[in-house]
């Protein structure tokens, strides 16, 4: 089986694999794409950002809604006013997905007359770009009812349908002939399925030694092809020996998969071939002949922002196939892919046969790669090219199946990850690999979905999910998600589309003015639009670029070391494949590999996870690589790889061309190979690489680096690798070095903090630097997240100019206020401070008034309920007096209400509270939502992960008033109202709970 195959047409396995990242797909990106993968880098706006650059961002970086509707069912007035809430709320856009799980009775929407693509449908969808364009949002539209993709016109019988390869067996042991029927699949075909063609048919010895797990070992030499054997249907075959033999038959057919939770149109729809030229050409041509007419496409134009495909869940109890498959494997491979079946045959997910083990990976590899091939050019490459024809992108979650999903991040224009699918932040950054070698801005991330969360999910829990993934690459939220208003048979409070479930609360929530919460969005939206700014600004720069032999994402397998050691000291990685080398982007200057974009420092390799951890590397790879560590890029590599193996079925002298290459790198004086991953960190310290941040700790402090002309901008956060990893991410207080990158460099640099719950940037006060180094003390509560900069004075309209800042200080901090230099202290006593220009200060802080805790508070509720129908909310009023602050579950009045609670308080501060005087206000524990409103005046939007807010001038001598307004979710009130979904959960604890605590200081000028 390891006979030679010269490449037909001298065509190399690379160069077929690559074709469609460099010729078909960078084309379809077009000259500005293409000229940004050589680049790799999106220059800032004209001139240095201002104050409103960060706190008022544009709807373009704002967050967007998966916007569910039950497909046409649905009022194009409606759909408008929907639109109107969400731009009110200050959201970006929303994506149109025809979803429904909660509708069991799919009669009740007709799809004959209001069907996913019907004329109702079109409709809405005209409403809604019109009523997009008015309001400065844009719309995506899913490629298809619900997913995977799928559109009418296509039956489970046609060439455009979605396949797979079914197996049939049988046994002969003795020597015993086999005389009879050929072997039926083991599952029958589909209902739906009425036609289905043998492929081939073969025997093969089985041979119990390469047995592995539930797989059947077989000889791989004895393959036998027996399809020319079967006359009508009959097979005839003696065995050569007396071994045991199975007899396998392998049966093409159609998968009969419809879209989830259908049928969404009539007639329905079914599930395209992802991997062939005629199932995508299905989509696009029902799109341009039944949808599209001429007012759709000139508001596509106007309002259109991208087409979206779902994570691709193809489902078969076989094995994923396509008619083409068998020309593609030879042409990729140079060889037949008959003799390697019994290898890569699935049931149910599960190998069922195996050859000897190695010779079993390499077959797998190839097939998959062949795969991941067909999926890219014929599936996301012409679904890409198609959508610029109509002047809309592709955002694509590209995994789902065993194809290069980095390599898929690259070529789409916006990939997509999910925070429910994927396992942790190494997803993430596999995708974010992608993109930035291709020089694309965007990675998305599909938010918030939980299961069992319907109408109980809190936006607290909804940060400290997305924390993380920002670090991680993500840059754009599409939050899952906005339910349309309502479908026949909906309880109160309207349609939502994953809720009930099976009878019980379903996954996501239905996010909308529905919620009490909604009050309160715009001050979520504004910090989510602030991060994405920043994250989408300028170009992004990470520490180590990762090469992965095999592309896979949704898997939760990191880097050894830089994942479990690294991220917790303040390194930062992204993951390449193989096609990533080929691209513009991919050179070596300065030691860096793709210098004008994510600027790698250096490369780390080891063995491939996914094929047993083998020291793994195609040659047009090692040839690559070698390139890259001749020019001057550090590596390291982590395993045998002086004994390196090809990937998958190696060609005459391909094994021995691969260890010359691999020989040849790790001769040079910048590689290093090591063969445990405890020495990774040192193999860099050793080839004198370094991490752009620097944390005095290990820490759950996360971060990502981007670079403008003006500035470095470093995102931070208190966040979690995954959402399952135990201890809980607690406080961290400790120093991190930040190093400035940009032209200025370090020595004209100054520090900033961009707040991205205000939008306020105020200068750094305290901190240390050497050179273009910036060292000061970063203290962050779970979840909790800020942003600094590294720039010139006069950023954001700073006033500061070239004031000195402080060094030292044993006052309780230091800031710059109103452009002076101040300290700020908690108790009376005397502070020194050291500047950095060498002065010292001393500053005589007087008596600081006592802090205290504010317990006794009247209490107004506003208890939603349900209305007269499914969208209307009777509002009754609670009014209580509080001697002490408990949830509403243990307050008999509130116990099963939900709703917004207006908290209010009043206290007296003393006569000698003067100008210099202020106060923080701790709220302690408070669910969901809060506003703070002091002495009539609203205060900046409250830190949901932080509550503490600075009153500072806005309280004075003598009576102060205090409101807090607390909005929280439905589940309470739903548990009594609908107790046949949500009755058998336990309340949740809303309201303000506290202690609440009013904390003065004083703040006194040192310079």
């Amino acid at each position: 089986m390891h006979e030679t195959h010269p490449h037909r047409d001298g065509a190399t396995r690379r160069s077929v694999l690559a074709a469609g990242l460099t010729t078909g797909v960078l084309a379809a990106l077009g000259p500005t794409a293409t000229a940004a993968a050589s680049s790799g880098t999106t220059r800032s706006s004209a001139g240095a950002p201002t104050a409103s650059w960060f706190a008022r961002p544009a709807q373009a970086v704002r967050p967007r809604f998966r916007w569910w509707w039950p497909d046409g069912l649905v009022d194009p007035v409606e759909i408008a006013r929907e639109i109107d809430r969400m731009a009110g709320a200050g959201f970006g856009g929303a994506e149109i997905a025809a979803v429904h799980h909660s509708i069991t009775d799919t009669s009740v929407l007709d799809t004959a007359r209001h069907g996913w693509g019907s004329p109702a449908w079109r409709e809405g969808v005209t409403a809604a770009l019109r009523q997009a364009a008015r309001r400065g949002l844009t719309i995506d539209l899913t490629l298809g009812p619900s997913w995977p993709v799928a559109v009418p016109g296509v039956t489970a019988d046609d060439d455009a349908a979605v396949k797979e390869l079914a197996y049939g067996k049988a046994l002969s042991t003795g020597g015993a002939p086999y005389d009879g029927p050929v072997p039926a699949s083991v599952h029958p075909a589909a209902s739906g399925v009425t036609v289905q063609k043998l492929f081939a048919v073969q025997a093969a010895r089985v041979n119990t030694a390469y047995s592995s797990g539930k797989a059947t070992g077989l000889d791989a030499d004895s393959v036998t092809d027996l399809t020319d054997r079967v006359s009508d249907g009959n097979l005839s075959w003696t065995p050569p020996d007396a071994a045991t033999w199975v007899i396998l038959s392998y049966w093409q057919r159609g998968s009969d998969q419809q879209p989830e939770a259908g049928p969404h149109s009539s007639p329905a729809a079914y599930v395209v071939d992802h991997f062939s030229a005629a199932g995508t050409a299905a989509v696009t041509r029902y799109w341009d002949s039944t949808i599209l007419d001429s007012t759709l496409r000139t508001l596509l134009r106007t309002a259109g922002n991208t087409f979206f495909e779902d994570s691709v869940e193809l489902e078969t109890k076989g094995l994923q196939w396509t008619p083409g498959l068998p020309a593609a494997f030879r042409e990729h491979t140079g060889r037949d892919l008959l003799p390697y079946l019994p290898a890569v045959v699935l049931d149910n997910g599960n190998q069922i046969f195996a050859f000897e083990a190695r010779l079993t990976q390499e077959i797998r590899h190839d097939f998959w790669e062949t795969v991941s091939g067909l999926f890219n050019e014929h599936h996301l490459g012409a679904l890409k090219s198609w959508a610029h024809g109509h002047g809309m992108k592709l955002r694509s979650q590209p995994y789902g199946l065993q194809t290069d999903a980095i390599a898929s991040a690259a070529l789409l224009d916006v990939p997509e990850g999910e925070s429910l699918g994927f396992k942790n932040l190494d997803d993430y950054r596999c995708l974010a690999g992608g993109r930035d070698m291709a020089g694309h801005r965007v990675l998305s991330c599909e938010a918030g979905a939980y299961a069992g969360g319907a109408y109980n999910t809190t936006w607290d829990k909804f940060l400290r999910t997305m924390g993380g993934a920002y670090a991680a690459g993500v840059n754009q939220t599409v939050i899952h998600g906005f339910s349309y208003a309502t479908a026949p048979g909906v309880g109160w409070p309207g349609f939502a589309a994953f809720s009930p479930y099976g009878g019980a609360p379903g996954y996501g929530e239905s996010w909308g003015p529905r919620q009490p919460t909604w009050r309160h969005v715009p001050d979520i939206t504004g910090y989510l639009g602030r991060v994405h700014k920043v994250l989408q600004s300028g170009t992004v720069r990470a520490d180590i670029a990762v090469f992965r032999q095999t592309g896979y994402t949704a898997t939760g397998i990191g880097a050894s070391w830089l994942t479990s050691t690294g991220i917790p000291l303040g390194w930062t990685h992204q993951f390449l494949s193989g096609p990533l080398l080929d691209l513009p982007a991919a050179k070596v200057s300065d030691k860096r590999l793709a210098p004008d974009g994510p600027a790698y420092k250096a490369l780390f390799l080891e063995g491939d996870f996914f094929y047993g951890s083998n020291p793994t590397l195609a040659v047009a790879d090692a040839r690559r690589l070698l390139e890259f560590a001749r020019a001057g890029l550090p590596t390291v590599l982590l395993g045998a790889f002086d004994q390196a193996l090809t990937p998958g079925l190696p060609d005459a002298e391909e094994q021995a061309e691969l260890r010359s290459l691999t020989a040849q790198l790790l001769a040079l004086p910048n590689v290093r190979r090591i063969t445990d991953k405890t020495l990774v960190g040192a193999a860099f310290a050793d080839l004198g690489v370094t991490s752009d941040a620097v944390y005095s700790v290990s820490s759950t402090l996360l971060n990502a680096h981007r670079v403008t002309d003006d500035a470095d901008f470093y995102y931070l956060c208190n966040g979690k690798h995954a959402e399952t990893v135990k201890p809980a991410v607690a406080l961290i207080d400790h120093d991190i070095t930040l190093r400035a990158t940009t032209r200025l460099r370090g020595s004209d640099s100054v520090p900033y903090l961009l707040d991205p719950w205000s939008g306020r940037v105020t200068r750094l006060a305290q901190y240390t630097q050497d050179g273009d180094a910036f060292t000061f003390r970063v203290t962050l509560q779970p979840g909790e997240s800020l942003v600094v900069a590294l720039g010139g004075p006069g950023l954001f309209e700073d006033r500061c100019g070239n004031r000195p800042h402080v060094v030292a200080t044993d006052a309780d901090s230091a800031l710059f206020a109103d452009g002076s230099l101040a300290v700020r202290a908690f108790t009376a006593g005397t502070c020194t401070t050291t500047l950095s220009n060498g002065r010292k200060v001393t500053t005589k802080i007087p008596e600081v008034p006592a802090s205290f805790t504010l317990d006794q508070w009247t209490l107004s509720v506003d208890d939603w309920q349900p209305g007269a129908t499914a969208t209307t909310t009777t509002i009754v009023t609670h009014s209580l007096a509080l001697d002490a602050l408990l949830p509403w579950s243990q307050i008999p009045e509130l116990a099963d209400v939900g709703g917004i609670g207006r908290y209010r308080t009043t206290f007296t501060l003393p006569n000698s509270w003067t100008s210099g005087t202020g106060a923080l206000l701790r709220l302690g524990s408070v669910s969901d939502t809060c506003r703070v409103t002091v002495n009539g005046t609203l205060l900046d939007p409250v830190n949901r992960l932080n509550p503490v807010v600075d009153l500072g001038g806005h309280v004075r001598h003598g009576l102060n008033t205090v409101e807090i307004e607390v909005a929280t979710p439905l589940f309470n009130r739903l548990r009594i109202s609908n107790p046949a979904v949500f009755g058998t959960s336990a309340r949740q604890s809303y309201g303000l709970v506290g202690p609440v605590r009013l904390t003065p200081y004083i703040e006194q000028t040192v310079a």
